[in-house]
C-alpha cells in the first residue's frame, strides 16, 4: 500500500482560469459571501496538516504571528484537514512568505491632505507532501486589499466592514484623528489578512 500522495497538474488554459478566480472568491469573502472549499482540490489521502509561521519579508512586524491565528482558523472552520502541531505528523505542510506590504493614500481633501488610504499584503504559498517532501501546490502573488478612512467624516458608518467593529458613530466623532486613524489602520489590517488566510485555503484546497 502506498502512503505517497499524488501529486497534481493542470494543463495551462486550467491554470489561467483558475487564478482568474482567486481574487474574485476573495473579493465576495470580502463583501460577506463564504464559500465551502470542500478540499476537492487536496489529495483523498491527506488528513492532517502542518502550518508553518508564514516569513515575513515586509518592513511591518508581526504580521506572521496574527496571519498565523487567521490561517489556523479558517482551516478548522473547514474540517477538511486536521491541524497537528508536528509537522513529522502531517501529511501536509503549509508554508509560505509576506513579500509586499504597503500602503497608500487613496483620497484627499481640499488642501490635499490624505483621508483614506489602501494597504496591500502579498504573500506565496506552497504545500507540501510531507511524506515524498514534493510540492504538490504553488501560488505566488496572492494578494489581499483594504481601503481605511483616516477622519471622521470620510467613514462609512452604515457600511458592512464599519458594523463589525465595536464602535458607534458618536465614538468615531469623538476620537482624535491621530486615535481614529489607528483603530481604522489596525482593523484593516485584521481585515486583509483575514481575507489573505482566506484566498490561500480556497486556493490550496481548490487547487488554484
Amino acid at each position: 500500500m502506498k502512503n505517497a500522495l499524488t501529486q497534481r497538474y493542470m494543463t495551462p488554459d486550467v491554470v489561467l482560469l483558475k487564478l482568474s478566480l482567486v481574487p474574485l472568491l476573495t473579493m465576495l469573502a470580502a463583501c460577506g459571501y463564504h464559500f465551502g472549499a470542500e478540499g476537492s482540490g487536496l489529495p483523498p489521502q491527506a488528513k492532517t496538516i502542518y502550518v508553518e509561521k508564514f516569513t515575513n519579508r515586509s518592513r511591518y512586524t508581526g504580521l506572521d504571528d496574527q496571519f498565523d491565528r487567521y490561517l489556523k482558523d479558517e482551516i478548522a472552520q473547514h474540517k477538511r484537514l486536521q491541524l497537528v502541531d508536528d509537522p513529522q505528523q502531517a501529511d501536509l505542510v503549509l508554508s509560505g512568505e509576506f513579500f509586499y506590504h504597503t500602503t497608500l493614500a487613496a483620497a484627499t481633501n481640499a488642501v490635499s491632505e490624505p483621508v483614506d488610504y489602501t494597504q496591500t499584503l502579498n504573500a506565496n504559498a506552497q504545500l507540501t507532501d510531507q511524506h515524498t517532501k514534493q510540492i504538490i501546490w504553488k501560488s505566488t502573488g496572492l494578494s489581499a486589499t483594504d481601503t481605511y478612512a483616516t477622519v471622521a467624516n470620510s467613514v462609512v458608518t452604515t457600511s458592512p466592514q464599519f458594523l463589525q467593529q465595536n464602535l458607534r458613530s458618536q465614538d468615531i466623532a469623538d476620537l482624535p484623528d491621530l486615535q481614529l486613524a489607528k483603530t481604522q489602520s489596525d482593523f484593516s489590517q485584521g481585515q486583509i489578512l483575514q481575507n489573505l488566510a482566506q484566498s490561500v485555503y480556497v486556493s490550496m484546497s481548490e487547487g488554484f
